[in-house]
């Protein structure tokens, strides 16, 4: 089968497109035919080396994917060939809080990923996806879509009415106002770009401003907020932000946010480490929560609710898996809109 390596090294001009052999199924696995995959800014990193420069090459890189069970092991019983499904970011987390050291769990990290025709995974680590979906739609959901779920839903849900901040166009920015429109949220997004800024107002953005003619924006998003629409707004601010930044953004974050709102980190676009002022944390009574993407049962409520609601993630470019190098520039430059999709 065809698949794609992290071969000799890290860096991109080290992917290679290679002959591997077929995986077999075991008791409790199905293989799958896999018909897409999906990039997210960490695949970008693990390929780079800055992930973990410790992991063992070679490697078959990518977390995300979807396709078709072509066969199942003895004693799989939820799973029939046939099925389409995409996999679970994290083969070990079923349910309940994170687990210690599931992260060694995570498919193009530790574990190979699903840059491959074939692929070979536990019962659990599959999941069917919503029926009006496309395999490409499909493969964005396991990593992006599931960490902006659970950032809005599942450890301290929004409201209608309420206001979401969302940084930037990418995977994780784009679901998470898809899915605080489908809630009734207002939602104001930063960007760099006007472009990008014109086409998120066809997904329902309220507001935008442009970071780089407006670098002090954790203010006026805090203005606009308050000003509110129709009964009102959030006052003092917004009521949860999507912080993808990382150190970079957290302060004009800290501006944005409303006293007890919550921010939730998810990225590291700008900086892991750097100088941050902690005292609107404390004086704000700001909660900071980390999200790791998140478990096979939050994967489940999240399907149910875009199978409810009919939403269609954003497919923004679409390449075959030998120009897997082209896709993962394009996400370096951040020169995309929503998901880049890799198809096998």
């Amino acid at each position: 089968m065809r698949a794609v390596e992290i071969r000799s090294g890290f860096g991109l001009e080290n992917l290679v497109l290679v002959d591997r052999a077929e995986p077999t199924v075991g008791p409790g696995q199905v293989k799958v035919r896999v018909r897409a995959t999906s990039l997210n800014y960490r695949d970008y990193r693990t390929v780079q080396g800055t992930y973990n420069p410790r992991m063992a090459l070679p490697k078959v890189p990518l977390s995300d994917g979807a396709g078709d069970v072509v066969e199942v092991g003895p004693e799989v019983k939820s799973v029939r060939v046939g099925d389409r499904v995409a996999a679970t970011f994290f083969q070990q987390w079923s349910d309940g809080p994170l687990p210690e050291g599931v992260n060694a769990s995570a498919l193009g990290g530790d574990l190979n990923g699903m840059l491959a025709e074939f692929v070979v995974l536990d019962e659990a680590g599959v999941i069917p996806f919503p029926t009006h979906l496309s395999h490409e739609e499909a493969a964005c959901l396991p990593c992006a879509a599931l960490t902006a779920w659970c950032a809005l839903f599942e450890y301290r849900a929004i409201r209608p009415g309420q206001t979401v901040l969302v940084q930037g166009t990418g995977g994780v920015s784009v679901f998470a106002t898809q899915f605080a429109k489908m809630a009734g949220a207002r939602v104001v997004m930063v960007s760099g770009s006007d472009d990008k800024i014109a086409r998120a107002k066809t997904l329902g953005v309220d507001h935008s401003i442009n970071y780089r003619t407006t670098a002090k924006w954790g203010t006026e998003v805090r203005k606009w907020a308050e000003s509110g629409t129709g009964a009102g707004g959030s006052v003092g601010g917004v009521d949860h932000v999507i912080e993808v930044g990382g150190t970079g953004t957290l302060g004009e974050s800290l501006k944005a946010i409303r006293a007890g709102g919550v921010i939730s980190m998810i990225g590291v676009l700008d900086g892991i480490a750097g100088e941050v002022a902690i005292g609107p944390i404390l004086h704000k009574a700001v909660t900071i929560q980390g999200i790791f993407v998140g478990s096979r049962a939050m994967f489940t409520r999240m399907n149910a609710a875009i199978s409810q609601h009919q939403l269609r993630p954003v497919v923004g470019m679409t390449y075959p898996m030998e120009q897997i190098r082209t896709a993962l520039e394009l996400m370096a430059g951040g020169g995309h809109f929503g998901k880049i999709v890799v198809r096998v």
